[in-house]
């Protein structure tokens, strides 16, 4: 499913344009599984799934694959339903250089929402 997220966010023209100050990298992990995604001008240009000897990024979100779950799913419940409430109930991790994160928000919340069940690709 993570691997269609470059296709999902680079078809979609409002989301590209709403990152097109965004180059970086960061680490996703879904459970033991970690995948980069490297961002250059809005765009995913790669995903790939680890695991990584030395793995170089601007942040990490790690969250398991459960919470994943409910977050990816049609209708996710309540406090399970945007990064920043599963940051608040202390779920998912977000480490490194949170400005990058914090600054484009928007940007990642609509780019991991694409891989939401009957969202629109």
């Amino acid at each position: 499913m993570i691997e269609t997220l470059q296709q999902r966010v680079n078809n979609d023209p409002g989301l590209v344009r709403r990152g097109r100050y965004l180059t970086t990298s960061f680490l996703l992990e879904i459970g033991t599984t970690p995948w980069m995604i490297s961002i250059f001008e809005g765009r995913i240009v790669a995903v790939t799934q680890g695991p990584f000897v030395m793995p170089s990024s601007s942040f990490a979100l790690r969250a398991s694959e459960e919470e994943w779950r409910k977050f990816w799913s049609r209708r996710p419940p309540p406090g399970s339903n945007d990064l920043m409430a599963l940051i608040k109930r202390r779920t998912l991790k977000a480490e490194g250089n949170l400005q990058v994160f914090m600054a484009h928000l928007r940007y990642f919340k609509e780019a991991l929402a694409k891989l939401r069940e009957g969202a629109t690709a």
